[in-house]
C-alpha cells in the first residue's frame, strides 16, 4: 500500500488528516521558561548588535558563570527566582546584560547553536517586521557577534549574505555554534535515509561521511554494511549506523584519516566527536520489501529527528520509496528528498522523475510544497523552515561527479535539532531500548534514546517489563555517547548503557529503563488506539491480528474491541447498514477507536504514543489514547471479565487466564 494510493481513497481521511487531527490532542510534553531569549524584538536586537563590544575582557561579564552555559534547568530556576525577587520585565534582561550575555543565554536555550538572522525576517514574519541594516551596519553587527560568540565559548560563521527586498539594504544568517567541552555537549541530529532499493542510499551515506566521491561500482558503499551478505549482494538488510561531524566553525569532518596520518585509515567515532561540535546520526535503512518491518523498527525505535528520502533519477518514486514516504508523513517525521544518479540519467527521464515527485508531494496525502535547492540562499531558508513549515526541500546530487553534495552538506550542517518540546528534560528519568549487546569483559550494554529526564553513572534504575511484567532493579554501570564514555546523559541524546547484574537474555527490545519513583511503572496487555485504516483487502474485525510498532516495541496484536468515533456511525456501516451480523468492522479509509491487546507478553505503553501496525498490505497509523480500560469503548454494557493486576502493576485480562480462543471478548459490541 503506497502513500499515493492510500490518498487516491474516495473514502474516509488522509493521511494528512491523521496527523492534523489525532496527533493534534495527543500528549506532548510542554517546554516553557519565564525567559525566552528569541523574544526580544527587532529594534532591541539592532540595537545590541551595534552597540561597542568591550574586547579587554577575556571572559564573559560578571553577570554570567564562568563555567559552560547553562543548562535549561539552570534556566528554568534562575528565572524563577527573579520573578520571587519582583523581576518583572525579564525581556529587558538581554539588552541590559549586552549582547555576550543575548548569545550566551540563547545558545543554551536553543542547545548548542543557533541561527542568528540579521535584518531578516523569521518563521512568520514578513519584511515589514524586520529592522534594515545598512552595508555599513551589517558590518558591524556581523564583527560584533563573532566577537561576542568568542566571549561566550562560541564561534560564530556567516552562512550567507544577500540584499534585502527594498533594494537599499542587506541580510545575513550567522550560524553561532557552542565549542563543546565534551561528548556530553555535542549537538545530536538523528536522520533516517529510505528509500527504494537500489536508490543509492548506503553509496550516499559512505560519500558524505568518507568525504571522497564514489566510483560508480559500490566503492564508497562496502564499509557500511555490517553483514557478509550484504556485501555480496550490494543490499542493505539490518539497521546500520553512521556518523559525520562538524566542527564549531562548520567545517565537515570525515571519518578518514586526515594529511599527515596513516593513508587510507578510518578514523574511529571517538575521533570524529573529539573534533566536532555537531554530529550527525545517519540511520541506514533497508529499502527492500523483504526487510519493511526492520525499516518501520527502525522509523520507530531509534526516533528520527528528519527522514531523507533517496529516489533513484533514472527509476522515480516507485515501490518501497512510497511505502516509506507513507511511514515517514504517519510519524510526523519532516522529510528531504534526494535525487541520486543524476550523472547516468538522460534529461527526459530526468524530467519525468521530477514531475512524478512533484505530483505526489502536491498530492492531498502529503501537501508538501516542493522546494528544489540551488543555491545557498536556498539552503538556509529551508533548512530553518523545514521542522515548522510544510516544505520538502529536493537536491538533485551525484555521488559520482560531487554534483551538489556541497549544497547537501551545508543544509545538514545548519540544520536545527529536535525541537526541545519532543522530549521532557524536566522529569523523571526514561529511557527506550532499541538495541543489546553482550560486550566481553563488560557485560550487557544496551543502546536508545533517552526519552524523559536525565542519569548518570551509578544511578539505579528499574529495567522492565519482563514477559510477565515485572520490573527488575539495575544500575548504570557506565554510560557511552557515541563510543566515547560520558558521565551522564539527558532527554533527546542517543546512548548506550553497560548495566550491573543483568544477563543478555533478560533484555528484548522494546524494553525501558525508569527512574525509581514512588509510583511504581506499569506494564498493560491492554490499550485504546485511535486509528486511521490506510488500507485492508476487506474488514477487519474482533479478532484480526497484525504486527504493531510503537516507539520500540515490535508485537503481534489483537483486536478485542471495536467502538465508533464522535457519534458517527459504526464503523464499516452505513447510516442504517447493517454488516457482518450488525457487529463493527474497519474498512479502508475508516477511523476508528480500537482496544487492541499483546499477543505474548505486555509491554510499557503510554497515552501518546504513535503507532503503526501492519500485516501483509493492511495498514493503519494512530495514536495510544488510554491504557488499562476495562470499560467499554462506546459506554454500551459489556459482559467482560475483570482485568486482573500482576504483581508489578500489570493489566493482564482474566480471560488469558482461562485460556481462551480469544483472551478478552469483544468490549463495546454485542
Amino acid at each position: 500500500m503506497s502513500a499515493s494510493t492510500a490518498t487516491s481513497q474516495k473514502k474516509g481521511p488522509t493521511i494528512d488528516a491523521l496527523t492534523a487531527e489525532l496527533h493534534s490532542t495527543s500528549i506532548s510534553p510542554s517546554h516553557s521558561h519565564a525567559f525566552d531569549p528569541r523574544s526580544i524584538s527587532p529594534a532591541e536586537l539592532k540595537k545590541l548588535l551595534l552597540e561597542p563590544i568591550d574586547e579587554s575582557s577575556s571572559s564573559l561579564p560578571a553577570s554570567l558563570p564562568s563555567q559552560p552555559p547553562p543548562t535549561l534547568d539552570a534556566l528554568a530556576t534562575a528565572d524563577a527566582t527573579a520573578k520571587d525577587a519582583g523581576a518583572t520585565n525579564l525581556a529587558s534582561a538581554p539588552q541590559a546584560q549586552g549582547l555576550v550575555k543575548y548569545i550566551a543565554d540563547r545558545v543554551a536555550y536553543e542547545g548548542g547553536e543557533f541561527v542568528l538572522r540579521i535584518g531578516a525576517p523569521g518563521p512568520g514574519e514578513s519584511e515589514t517586521d524586520t529592522v534594515s541594516f545598512t552595508d555599513d551596519e551589517l558590518s558591524i553587527a556581523v564583527s560584533n557577534v563573532v566577537k561576542a560568540s568568542s566571549l561566550s565559548d562560541a564561534d560564530a560563521t556567516v552562512l550567507h549574505q544577500q540584499p534585502a527586498a527594498d533594494g537599499h539594504s542587506k541580510s545575513a544568517h550567522v550560524l553561532i555554534r557552542r565549542i563543546p567541552a565534551g561528548a556530553e555537549e555535542l549537538v545530536e541530529l538523528r536522520i533516517a535515509v529510505i528509500g527504494n532499493v537500489d536508490a543509492g542510499k548506503s553509496t550516499m551515506l559512505g560519500v558524505l561521511t568518507k568525504g571522497g566521491l564514489d566510483d560508480g561500482r559500490g566503492k564508497a558503499r562496502v564499509n557500511l554494511f555490517r553483514h557478509k551478505h550484504e556485501v555480496e549482494s550490494g543490499r542493505t538488510s539490518s539497521v546500520g549506523m553512521e556518523i559525520m561531524g562538524f566542527d564549531s566553525k562548520g567545517r565537515p569532518v570525515h571519518n578518514v584519516a586526515g594529511p599527515g596520518q596513516e593513508p587510507g585509515r578510518k578514523m574511529s567515532w571517538e575521533e570524529v566527536c573529539a573534533k566536532s561540535s555537531k554530529v550527525i546520526s545517519f540511520i541506514d535503512l533497508a529499502g527492500h520489501e523483504r526487510y519493511l518491518k526492520t525499516t518501520v523498527f527502525g522509523m520507530t525505535g531509534c526516533l528520527p529527528d528528519f527522514v531523507m528520502l533517496m529516489v533513484g533519477a533514472n527509476a522515480g518514486l516507485i515501490g518501497m520509496s512510497k511505502e516509506h514516504l507513507g511511514i515517514a508523513l504517519a510519524l510526523s517525521v519532516p522529510v528531504v528528498v534526494c535525487i541520486t544518479k543524476i550523472d547516468m540519467t538522460p534529461a527526459h527521464v530526468l524530467e519525468t522523475t521530477l514531475k512524478q515527485l512533484t505530483k505526489i508531494l502536491k498530492s492531498p496525502g502529503c501537501r508538501k510544497t516542493p522546494v528544489f535547492i540551488n543555491d545557498m540562499g536556498q539552503v538556509v531558508e529551508s533548512a530553518l523552515r523545514l521542522e515548522t513549515e510544510r516544505i520538502c526541500p529536493i537536491f538533485q546530487i551525484s555521488n559520482v561527479t560531487g554534483l551538489n553534495l556541497d549544497l547537501l552538506r551545508s543544509f545538514l550542517n545548519i540544520l536545527p535539532q529536535a525541537s526541545a518540546a519532543k522530549f521532557q528534560v524536566d522529569q523523571p528519568f526514561e529511557f527506550q531500548i532499541s538495541d543489546i549487546f553482550s560486550v566481553p569483559f563488560v557485560g550487557t550494554v544496551v543502546s536508545g534514546v533517552v526519552l524523559a529526564g536525565s542519569c548518570k553513572v551509578g544511578d539505579s534504575a528499574l529495567l522492565g517489563p519482563d514477559s510477565l511484567g515485572q520490573f527488575v532493579t539495575t544500575s548504570i554501570r557506565s554510560i557511552q555517547r557515541k563510543r566515547v564514555n560520558v558521565d551522564g546523559g539527558t532527554a533527546g541524546q542517543s546512548v548506550s548503557f553497560a548495566l550491573k547484574k543483568i544477563r543478555r537474555n533478560q533484555v528484548r527490545k522494546g524494553m525501558v529503563m525508569v527512574a525509581r519513583t514512588e509510583t511504581a511503572p506499569k506494564s498493560h496487555m491492554e490499550f485504546d488506539a485511535e486509528i486511521l485504516c490506510l488500507y485492508h483487502s476487506t474488514t477487519l474485525s474482533v479478532g484480526s491480528c497484525m504486527v504493531l510498532h510503537a516507539a520500540s516495541i515490535r508485537q503481534t496484536v489483537r483486536i478485542v474491541g471495536i467502538a465508533k468515533l464522535d457519534g458517527k456511525p459504526t464503523i464499516g456501516m452505513g447510516v442504517g447498514g447493517e454488516g457482518h451480523g450488525g457487529k463493527p468492522v474497519v474498512r479502508t479509509g475508516d477511523r476508528a477507536k480500537l482496544r487492541l491487546q499483546f499477543i505474548r507478553y505486555p509491554e510499557y505503553v503510554k497515552p501518546g504514543m504513535k503507532l503503526i501496525t501492519r500485516e501483509g498490505k493492511t495498514k493503519l497509523i494512530g495514536v495510544v489514547r488510554a491504557v488499562g480500560q476495562t470499560g467499554p469503548l462506546d459506554g454500551a454494557a459489556v459482559g467482560a471479565a475483570p482485568a486482573m493486576t500482576g504483581s508489578a502493576g500489570q493489566n493482564v485480562p482474566a480471560a488469558a487466564h482461562a485460556g481462551s480462543a480469544y483472551p478478552a471478548p469483544a468490549l463495546g459490541v454485542k
